[in-house]
């Protein structure tokens, strides 16, 4: 059975390390990848050039911050949902944005999900749990593409 894996596109090494904190503390024990811009994403799922991973299979979550450096969260859910490889995969943005532009903007370019981060240590804790319970146990994922 292939794990599932979670890809977190997270630039802030705080942000990262509470998310990886957080998945920890609710038993949420799958492998996760982290990518620090959007650039390194896009080279992890696409093979847009040597990203110095191997992957095996494409993750079953995406947690995508918007504000990236290189290239941001919302050009790469664009690209993302352009490519066929990658177009099904489940999208969560998970950012302390509270722009309501850039709700709108992630939702019209095919979020699945829109979480605002939390300042708080155990609200963030919260809703990274429940996003990893929901997209990972409750919801069914797409079918595989051949």
């Amino acid at each position: 059975m292939i794990s599932k894996t979670i890809l977190l596109v997270e630039d802030n090494p705080d942000d990262e390390e509470l998310t990886l904190l957080a998945l920890r503390e609710s038993k949420i024990l799958n492998e996760v990848v982290v990518a620090h811009d959007g650039l390194e994403a896009l080279a992890y799922l696409l093979g847009t050039e040597n990203s110095g991973r191997q992957r095996t299979h494409m993750p079953e979550l995406i947690l995508l911050d918007l504000k990236l450096p290189k290239l941001d969260g919302l050009e790469v859910l664009k690209r993302l949902r352009a490519d066929p490889r990658t177009e099904l995969i489940r999208i969560v943005i998970l950012t302390s944005s509270s722009e309501e532009e850039d709700m709108l903007a992630s939702y019209r370019g095919g979020a699945n999900s829109y979480v605002r981060k939390p300042i708080e240590f155990h609200k963030f804790a919260e809703a990274v749990k429940q996003v990893g319970m929901y997209w990972l146990l409750l919801n069914e994922a797409p079918p595989s593409r051949p």
